[in-house]
């Protein structure tokens, strides 16, 4: 199933992707209202949101405006050097431990809302990932209870400012920038997809700069997942950034960086795209 939150002149609703969008709102009028209170309680609303799925679409896609499936997550992380190829390019070594920093809830972003181009630098780049949605509390989990703490997946761009990345050891400034973390268009349920077997790609102004296949990650998402939950609490509606493939601006020779007027379009296989142009802060 994929969930969208969107807006129709009303403010922000939760929708049934289907040939449309099914608004929750007239197909079950007392289900929750916000997406993190959905998936909270999702055991409880699923079979309703299959029956409601049957109906006839409410909205075309086309006049709706699509909006950050979760737009203040409590958390978003995003794990560095995960696939192979990535790697290889960056000419450093394939890691022994999983690598995470964090991104603020401030990062958010919508699938086709503006990027900033920040004030402080002209480092901007693109990083295309398939981004986990957790579904369930989970703390010192197994691969099993990791495994079921995933509610679903969407597109990602892990927009990174990289002089700032790379100023020290840490990269959390780098990763934090407001919104440099654009998702979407919508979350599909993980029922759908098989993780590690999806196309990624990345274009910039039409040109694809990255093209890859999820099964090249080192860490799968269960094992991301399972990671995360021994130092911490994960909640529904945490947003996990799953590494990105080979082709980033920094890794050309010449770097190409992102600069204002951009388009960027991430896709990802079985889910959907995003884009963002890029817009002078």
């Amino acid at each position: 199933m994929k969930l969208v939150r969107y807006d129709a002149g009303r403010g922000p609703e939760i929708g049934i992707v289907t040939q449309g969008v099914i608004a929750l709102r007239h197909a079950i009028p007392d289900a929750p209202v916000e997406m993190i209170s959905l998936i909270s309680d999702w055991e409880e609303w699923k079979s309703l949101l299959e029956e409601a799925a049957l109906r006839p679409p409410d909205f075309d896609l086309g006049d709706i405006v699509l909006l950050a499936p979760i737009p203040r997550p409590s958390k978003i992380f995003g794990i560095g050097l995960n696939y192979t190829d990535h790697i290889a390019e960056s000419g450093m070594e394939p890691p022994k431990d999983q690598t995470w920093f964090s991104k603020p809830p401030t990062a958010a972003n919508g699938p086709f809302d503006p990027i900033a181009m920040p004030r402080v630098s002209d480092q901007l780049d693109y990083e295309a990932e398939l981004v986990i949605v957790i579904g369930r509390r989970c703390r010192y989990a197994d691969r099993s209870a990791a495994a079921d703490a995933i509610f679903g997946y969407c597109v990602g761009n892990d927009v990174s400012v990289r002089d700032w990345q790379f100023r020290t050891s840490q990269f959390i400034l780098g990763k934090s920038f407001d919104t440099h973390a654009p998702h979407g268009p919508w979350i599909v349920t993980k029922d759908e997809l098989e993780p590690l077997a999806l196309d990624i790609e990345c274009q910039v102004n039409g040109e694809i700069r990255q093209k890859s296949n999820t099964r090249h990650m080192i860490f799968d998402p269960v094992a991301q997942v399972e990671h995360l939950s021994q130092v911490m609490t994960l909640e529904p509606g945490d947003l996990l950034f799953t590494g990105t493939p080979e082709g980033v601006g920094a890794a050309r020779k010449p770097p190409l960086w992102l600069k204002p007027g951009d388009h960027v379009r991430a896709t990802i296989s079985g889910i959907g795209s995003i884009e963002n142009q890029v817009v002078a802060d």
